[in-house]
Protein backbone atom coordinates (compact mmCIF):
# COMPACT_ATOMS: atom_id res chain seq x y z
CA UNK A 1 0.00 0.00 0.00
CA UNK A 2 1.31 3.29 -0.84
CA UNK A 3 1.68 6.12 2.13
CA UNK A 4 -1.76 8.19 2.74
CA UNK A 5 -2.84 10.85 5.04
CA UNK A 6 -6.46 9.48 5.75
CA UNK A 7 -8.86 6.54 5.36
CA UNK A 8 -12.72 7.45 4.50
CA UNK A 9 -15.04 4.37 5.79
CA UNK A 10 -18.22 3.74 4.49
CA UNK A 11 -20.62 0.82 5.75
CA UNK A 12 -23.40 -0.99 5.10
CA UNK A 13 -25.44 -3.37 6.63
CA UNK A 14 -29.09 -2.86 5.79
CA UNK A 15 -30.64 -3.81 2.63
CA UNK A 16 -31.69 -0.27 1.43
CA UNK A 17 -27.98 0.82 2.71
CA UNK A 18 -25.94 -1.38 0.72
CA UNK A 19 -28.02 -0.39 -2.57
CA UNK A 20 -26.96 3.30 -2.10
CA UNK A 21 -23.27 2.87 -1.29
CA UNK A 22 -22.01 3.34 -3.83
CA UNK A 23 -23.60 6.94 -4.69
CA UNK A 24 -22.50 7.65 -0.95
CA UNK A 25 -19.18 7.10 -2.44
CA UNK A 26 -19.81 8.98 -5.95
CA UNK A 27 -21.12 11.58 -3.61
CA UNK A 28 -17.96 11.79 -1.50
CA UNK A 29 -15.49 11.83 -4.20
CA UNK A 30 -17.28 14.60 -6.04
CA UNK A 31 -17.53 16.92 -2.94
CA UNK A 32 -13.82 16.62 -2.61
CA UNK A 33 -12.03 16.68 -5.88
CA UNK A 34 -8.82 18.28 -6.03
CA UNK A 35 -8.53 17.89 -2.52
CA UNK A 36 -7.09 14.43 -2.47
CA UNK A 37 -5.55 11.67 -4.51
CA UNK A 38 -6.83 8.29 -4.01
CA UNK A 39 -4.04 5.61 -3.48
CA UNK A 40 -5.78 2.26 -2.38
CA UNK A 41 -9.20 0.94 -1.75
CA UNK A 42 -9.81 -2.28 0.68
CA UNK A 43 -13.00 -4.15 -0.06
CA UNK A 44 -14.63 -6.70 3.30
CA UNK A 45 -18.07 -8.21 3.22
CA UNK A 46 -19.12 -9.67 6.65
CA UNK A 47 -22.14 -11.65 7.71
CA UNK A 48 -24.02 -13.69 9.51
CA UNK A 49 -27.55 -15.65 10.06
CA UNK A 50 -28.99 -12.21 9.45
CA UNK A 51 -27.13 -9.34 8.36
CA UNK A 52 -24.78 -8.96 5.98
CA UNK A 53 -22.24 -5.78 5.72
CA UNK A 54 -19.93 -4.41 3.03
CA UNK A 55 -17.23 -1.84 4.61
CA UNK A 56 -15.20 -0.32 2.03
CA UNK A 57 -12.19 1.53 3.18
CA UNK A 58 -10.77 4.59 1.05
CA UNK A 59 -7.55 5.66 1.72
CA UNK A 60 -6.20 8.88 0.23
CA UNK A 61 -3.37 11.24 -0.21
CA UNK A 62 -4.16 15.23 0.11
CA UNK A 63 -3.30 17.69 -2.30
Amino acid sequence: MQQFDGVKVFSATKAREREEISGRITEWISNNKGKMEIVDKKVTQSSDNEYHCYTIAIFYKLT
